[in-house]
């Protein structure tokens, strides 16, 4: 009976991993995807970042913390706090287009910001690891 509770839990361990590193690939591109836009200077995330009110530099920066992010989904043990810090990310995101834009497009980085919140919650044992690590 305990051997086939410890291939039961295995199995969904490695499933929850599996499925946990296709939502870090994901999300990854994603951000990668944003993040050249931005620093890119595209004309149409230009104009969205002077309307919003955060101007050029705002869009710099986003864009590099993007960009960092979506590396930081590959690197297992920085993993859980590059989620978290797109779940804040992704707050503010959802609360400065509501203000400026509202409706239907505060969809989008509300539902970018669950998929990461799985993702933070999926590896916060290694972002405790990480925390503990830097407070030694």
């Amino acid at each position: 009976m305990t051997e086939i509770t410890a291939t039961t839990t295995a199995t969904k361990s490695r499933a929850a991993n599996v499925g946990l590193w296709t939502l870090q690939v994901l999300l990854a591109a994603v951000y990668a995807f944003s993040a050249f836009g931005k620093l890119t200077a595209d004309a149409q995330n230009v104009a969205g970042f002077e309307a919003m009110g955060l101007g050029t530099t705002g869009m710099y920066l986003i864009g590099a913390l993007e960009l960092a992010g979506a590396i930081a989904m590959f690197v297992p043990r920085l993993t859980g706090l590059a989620a978290l810090c797109f779940v804040a990310l992704m707050i503010g995101a959802v609360t400065i287009t509501w203000i400026a834009v509202g409706g239907a497009l505060v969809v989008i980085p509300a539902t970018v910001g669950v998929l990461a919140a799985v993702v933070a919650w999926g590896r916060r044992d290694s972002t405790r690891r990480l925390l503990a690590q830097l407070r030694r």
